[in-house]
């Protein structure tokens, strides 16, 4: 019976976002009448311990400093110095710039932790000179959109460090297996597009760049680089926490925009609000998905969905088809972070159950995260990059043009599966 309620105000809390309600009041609401109808108000009364309790702790002090570098990285100059010295490298290939889309996406990806940065960054730097020189908008919008889900998947990732968290498994083994897995579906998007717009030719011929005029320019790439090695390299060298290394890329980013001559008190204004609001925005979302999930916890919803779905006694390939499909649909309604928070602390007890590597697990749901941010009706990428473009245009473009890339998404997801070592190979020979 507990079951039955559980889906009844799963479809209430669906139907309060269909109708505009913003997810974290949907989530709180469910979560806060759940428990009162459940328990009284002792246990409304306890949720505040527990919040306080799960957000003490100093792994979630790397989401605003994750959030600030990136900040730091837009509109400090680093990011359109690197969008233009990979253009110089990668406009002469078939598809030219869309290339670059690509390799930006997951330059800028590797510093900022955040999807829908990377797209809004990398859509406002290359849009105006793809419309300029004429590309169709489908591939130059997918790419856009699709280029932007790097920024979950490949380290530093705010989300593979919220999943950490609520999972309780190593951010330093989740950020290792993001790695393979996000250089190979760089890979196979520039793949895509080398084979789709082979022979296509748009605008004039691109100039011949003499390889002297390519390695001045490669300077720009410099900065992106060491941010990366230097927030990475703390972790795995044993010298810095996830938090730690997250707040030497902040100082590391200053010294590049001081460097740059762009630093002044004006800018530094700028990051840190527009970092504030952000991370508001990603705590209350957590906060109220905590709330949601005490009442969850306290009927043993999750025990008894564990069980539920033992008794069918499924196989692992089993399981792991039916969580994608229920991953798309649910990535459909809900945006990324509330789809992580919301589900974890639910799915794990199961995976767990059926033997499944954790550190593999994260990665298996960034990836349908991912799909979830370029699939219609909420599909954030896609009305990231929809609202930077210059002169409007049809929705569909973007939609359309993003299709290509869930489909090499989805078939990446089914070889993870075949090859789980594509994710844990890293982690278990650089961390035992």
């Amino acid at each position: 019976m507990t079951l039955v309620y559980v889906f009844l105000a799963f479809l209430v809390m669906l139907g309060m976002m269909l109708v505009g309600i913003p997810i974290a009041v949907a989530m709180v609401s469910i979560g806060v009448v759940g428990g009162l109808l459940t328990f009284g108000m002792p246990l409304v009364e306890s949720m505040g311990s527990v919040i306080w309790a799960s957000l003490n702790q100093s792994l979630l002090t790397a989401i605003p400093l994750f959030i600030l570098l990136g900040e730091l990285l837009l509109r400090g100059g680093i990011a359109d110095r690197m969008f233009y010295a990979l253009a110089i490298w990668m406009n002469r290939l078939p598809g030219g710039l869309l290339h670059t889309n690509i390799a930006s996406s997951s330059l800028f990806a590797a510093t900022s932790g955040s999807s829908v940065a990377t797209a809004a960054t990398i859509g406002t730097l290359a849009l105006p000179t793809l419309e300029k020189r004429g590309y169709p908008m489908g591939p130059a919008l997918g790419s856009l959109a699709a280029g932007g889900t790097l920024g979950i998947l490949i380290p530093p990732s705010v989300n593979l460090l919220v999943f950490g968290s609520l999972a309780n498994v190593s951010v330093g083994q989740l950020f290792l297996a993001g790695v393979i897995p996000g250089i190979a579906l760089t890979l196979l998007f520039s793949l895509y597009l080398l084979v789709s717009q082979w022979g296509k030719q748009y605008g004039d011929e691109e100039p011949r760049i003499p390889l002297g005029e390519k390695l001045k320019a490669s300077k720009s790439l410099v900065p992106p680089l060491v941010i990366f090695f230097i927030v990475m390299g703390s972790i795995y060298a044993g010298l810095a926490t996830p938090t730690e290394s997250a707040a030497l890329g902040v100082v590391t980013a200053i010294f590049f925009v001081w460097h740059g001559g762009r630093l002044n008190l004006e800018l530094l204004e700028s990051v840190c609000i527009n970092s504030a609001r952000t991370t508001g925005m990603v705590l209350l979302v957590i906060i109220c998905a905590l709330m949601l999930n005490v009442t969850v916890s306290l009927t043993g919803v999750a025990q008894t969905l564990t069980q539920w779905v033992v008794a069918f006694d499924l196989s692992v390939l089993a399981l792991l088809m039916i969580l994608i499909l229920f991953y798309i649909l649910l990535g459909m309604f809900m945006d990324v972070m509330s789809m992580l928070v919301l589900t974890v602390p639910v799915a794990m007890p199961i995976v767990m159950a059926a033997g499944i590597d954790p550190i593999w697990f994260g990665i298996f749901i960034i990836l349908m995260c991912e799909i979830g941010l370029i699939t219609p009706p909420v599909g954030m990428n896609l009305y990231v990059v929809h609202g930077v473009r210059p002169n409007g245009g049809d929705f569909r473009e973007v939609m359309w043009g993003a299709f290509p890339f869930v489909i090499i998404l989805l078939l990446f997801t089914f070889l993870l599966i075949a090859f789980p070592d594509i994710a844990l190979w890293l982690p278990r020979n650089m961390m035992g």
